[in-house]
């Protein structure tokens, strides 16, 4: 059934209803179509202050009237028509269009309109703003995110001093309010590509990340201005680079990454060691699989499970005296301190294991993130 032909019987009930042959005396719509103007002025109302470029319009209707409708088609064997919600938002969202010279957007608009014809009430959802751009964390002190204390949840106590953190600044903490502030929104969060732990710095090309703000109201932002502010008031411990506009796409395909990363990592054995097996350890390791059991470190909070993973290449980049530092690609997810000193055989092979000698992890740097070409690699 073609809109024109849905019209028609709407009309045609409406004229036989007594009174205003208008869609007030219609028994199926009770005079909806005649208050859009009135929808769409409360639209456009509620959503002044906001920059946005596209939009979209949904309805909600007496359940009683959808009843109705869908009686209506059954009496008259329809069997395929445009539902009155529908008819609602096409024609809410023209008005709207016209007022405000912009157009809807059905997948992925900025702001959603949704016009509750019960109560002449709209409900406005504003898409959030993503701001993608790569950080290096310079400081050993600091977690990527904010990290709730696991006392209060952060509430405050007196674990936390009151703060509600364990820890008072964060990657997160140093660029998303930055921006949240320059789009005027409600709440930021931060989504990078993996974590390392907090006293491994991320050095060479950067993490790549992507800043979620709710709710903003402005989405047109000086990014070069926003980039120059977070690495002027970061007080030397991050730094970022190649803020641009992203998408919510962008931001999952990021947390989903597995791109291989490389470390270099500073070691000191127990004791005086063979050189001869510190040149193995490439041999052994590189280009074969490893069993990692979950850490002891982080079982607490992670199933005690195996993984699987590789090291892709292994080099030995300096030995003085006990301590030596390696440089290691290995495959995402890889707890490369383990790697080191086999945390107790649950990490196999390692490093300690091949040159006979335990030892202890001094220092961790991820010098490239490989989603990119090795250009300036290390």
């Amino acid at each position: 059934m073609t809109n024109n032909q849905r019209g028609a019987i709407i009309r045609a009930i409406a004229a036989d209803a007594p009174g205003d042959p208008g869609s007030a005396g219609c028994d199926v719509c009770k005079g909806l179509f005649d208050e859009i103007p009135k929808f769409a002025d409360i639209a456009v109302r509620s959503s002044e202050g906001f920059e946005f470029s596209t939009f979209l319009v949904g309805t909600k209707v007496d359940s009683e009237l959808l009843e109705k409708e869908e009686q209506l088609w059954a009496d008259v064997g329809a069997k395929e028509t445009e539902t009155l919600k529908s008819e609602l938002n096409r024609e809410i969202g023209k008005q709207v269009e016209a007022r405000l010279q912009k157009p809807v957007e059905f997948t992925n608009p900025d702001m959603v309109y949704l016009v509750d014809t019960r109560f002449d009430r709209v409900e406005t959802s504003v898409t959030p703003l993503f701001v993608y751009g790569r950080d290096r964390k310079l400081s050993r002190e600091i977690p990527q995110t904010r990290w709730p204390c696991r006392d209060c949840r952060g509430k405050g106590c007196p674990r936390c001093d009151g703060k509600g953190v364990m820890y008072e600044k964060s990657v997160q903490d140093l660029t998303g309010p930055v921006v949240m502030r320059h789009a005027e929104g409600e709440e930021d969060f931060f989504h990078g590509m993996g974590r390392e732990d907090i006293d491994a710095r991320m050095l060479g090309n950067g993490r790549p990340f992507v800043v979620e703000v709710r709710k903003p109201r402005r989405r047109t932002l000086d990014l070069a201005k926003v980039q120059d502010e977070i690495n002027s008031s970061s007080g030397g411990l991050v730094e970022v680079e190649g803020l641009r506009p992203s998408s919510r796409t962008e931001m999952r395909a990021i947390k989903e990454s597995t791109h291989p990363k490389t470390y270099r990592v500073r070691v000191r054995f127990q004791q005086d060691f063979d050189d001869r097996k510190v040149n193995d350890i490439g041999r052994v390791l590189a280009e074969n699989p490893i069993s990692q059991q979950t850490p002891n470190r982080v079982s607490h909070r992670r199933a005690d499970l195996e993984r699987i993973r590789t090291v892709r290449s292994f080099k030995v980049e300096a030995v003085e005296g006990r301590e030596a530092v390696f440089v290691v690609e290995a495959d995402s997810g890889t707890y490369i301190k383990e790697l080191m000193h086999g945390d107790g055989g649950r990490t196999k092979p390692n490093v300690a294991d091949i040159v006979g000698v335990p030892c202890e992890v001094l220092s961790l740097d991820v010098i490239w993130v490989g989603d990119q070409g090795a250009e300036g690699h290390g």
